[in-house]
């Protein structure tokens, strides 16, 4: 997977690309992630970005031109699929984030300011993101939440493949609880059945904790 990401802040990505799972899926070329500076694709000699609103109100809005210009000279011939993160947009999900998993080629618009100007959206974006019902600065953050999301289902990127299957949302239920070393810890003691080593109890239990965990802290789930 390349994924390409537009942004007029794009050092607030190397922290993050950077380091654990990010870092081995690319160094491992399982994918490529490159962040670009909207201000190079700009054809203002002052690398403006962004303008007054038309109708007047508060803020700035980012300017058409840069940001359907970098879309397309970035794209080129490929066949990409390019998201706009942005409140109106879909919000994310485990089901979305595998099927963007499927993509070769994914463009990343982050939004800054009072928003974008409608026409990116007309010309150039295929789909809006959003990562909840809440403001942000900008639309770096939920980028980085995208990507983080997708990349690690590319297969091959996490060391065991099958603890996909039991995360939370897999199957519309949060994972059942986990426990390590010590057995006890300060009177806590690990539940017997998974000291047991009869793998048909524990794999019984481990369903039974996800039900009723899940009732519990996200029923609105266990309704769908």
């Amino acid at each position: 997977m390349k994924i390409d990401i537009i942004t007029i802040f794009p050092e607030m990505f190397r922290p993050v690309l950077e380091e654990s799972i990010m870092k081995r899926a690319q160094e491992k070329k399982l994918c490529s992630i490159t962040v670009h500076d909207l201000r190079d694709y700009t054809d203002d000699k002052h690398r403006k970005v962004d303008d007054r609103p038309f109708g007047g109100g508060p803020g700035m809005v980012m300017l058409a031109q840069p940001l359907v210009d970098a879309v397309k000279k970035i794209k080129g011939r490929r066949k990409c699929k390019v998201l706009l993160m942005c409140p109106s947009g879909t919000v994310l999900k485990q089901s979305l984030a595998k099927h963007l998993s499927n993509e070769k080629n994914l463009v990343i618009i982050c939004g800054h300011y009072e928003g974008i100007d409608e026409r990116v959206r007309d010309l150039v974006v295929d789909e809006c993101v959003s990562i909840g019902d809440y403001v942000l600065t900008g639309g770096e953050l939920p980028a980085m939440v995208v990507v983080d999301t997708v990349v690690r289902l590319i297969p091959g990127v996490l060391g065991k493949e099958a603890s996909l299957e039991t995360e939370s949302f897999e199957h519309n239920l949060l994972e059942y609880p986990q426990y390590t070393r010590p057995a006890n810890f300060r009177g806590k003691k690990v539940p017997d059945v998974l000291l047991s080593g009869n793998h048909k109890a524990i794999e019984e239990w481990r369903h039974q904790q996800a039900v009723a965990k899940t009732k519990k802290f996200r029923p609105d789930i266990i309704k769908k």
